[in-house]
């Protein structure tokens, strides 16, 4: 069975703890695919280079600061995959990617895990996004892993497309107009299938610069869309803001499609 490409906003890491609409769609999806293991590309391991992690036991990460207690106490005891590891180095080619187990299971990671596979039983291998391949590359990265999914291998890619930080209103409720219209113009792309609309972004200017100031939540998404297929279907979720600019938007690829996932927040 072909397994499901999934890019999904992971937004505050107050949902690994909460249970709100987002987590709730996460869930469903957890229950709706088992894979034999997760490729994970996650915003959170932002490096210059491309790494793979091979550990048996990745480290946990709590890469967050001035949350709740209960936050750090939480625990994702997922295990790692060697033959996944080996099978990423040889898509990519080793003169392409190195071997870190430095990092391990961030708050990207673990905060949406926890919701989609509670009990940690499917092994996880992250897969770091690299600063210095440009939106072309790192479409064409995801190319050459498309076949991992062909192999029972589920590949999930987890950012925001629209992040701002900077701008971010904590007390208000309506996002801004930048966010809106970024987040529209790509789903409309990608629901078109027009993906090199998704890598050139950047021709959306202003906006464009807005709602991606740092490449590190968006470029997830071009990696997960070079594993699109031909005949794979896309379903939208949790199409919704944050803070005024975060998008908490995803994108669910599989080749029977879903309705399932209407966000009931």
């Amino acid at each position: 069975m072909k397994m499901p490409a999934i890019f999904v906003g992971h937004g505050s890491p107050m949902n690994a703890i909460e249970t709100n609409g987002y987590t709730r769609v996460w869930a469903r999806i957890g229950q709706m695919y088992k894979s034999k293991a997760i490729l994970m590309i996650s915003a959170h391991w932002y490096k210059a280079e491309t790494y793979i992690q091979d550990a048996t036991i990745p480290k946990r990460i709590y890469d967050i600061y001035g949350f709740p207690e209960a936050l750090y106490k939480l625990r994702y005891p997922a295990q790692g995959d060697k033959e996944l590891t080996g099978k990423v180095v040889a898509a990519l080619g080793q003169s392409a990617i190195s071997i870190d187990n430095s990092w391990g299971i961030d708050h990207g990671a673990w905060s949406v895990l926890g919701h989609m596979y509670p009990k940690a039983k499917i092994p996880v291998v992250r897969l770091s996004v690299s600063n210095r391949l440009n939106p072309v590359q790192q479409f064409e990265m995801g190319k050459k892993l498309a076949h991992l999914r062909l192999e029972g291998y589920m590949i999930i890619a987890s950012g925001n497309i629209v992040h701002n930080l900077g701008l971010a209103d904590f007390y208000g409720i309506d996002p801004f107009d930048f966010a809106v219209n970024f987040d529209d113009r790509i789903e409309t792309a990608i629901i078109n299938g027009d993906y090199a609309a998704c890598v050139a972004y950047r021709d959306l200017g202003d906006t464009a610069r807005l709602a991606v100031p740092t490449t590190d939540h968006y470029y997830p998404l071009l990696v997960l869309l070079g594993t699109v297929g031909k005949n794979d279907r896309v379903t939208v979720f949790n199409k919704a803001y944050e803070y005024g600019s975060l998008s908490m938007t995803g994108y669910l690829f599989d080749e029977d499609g879903t309705e399932s996932l209407t966000n009931d927040r």
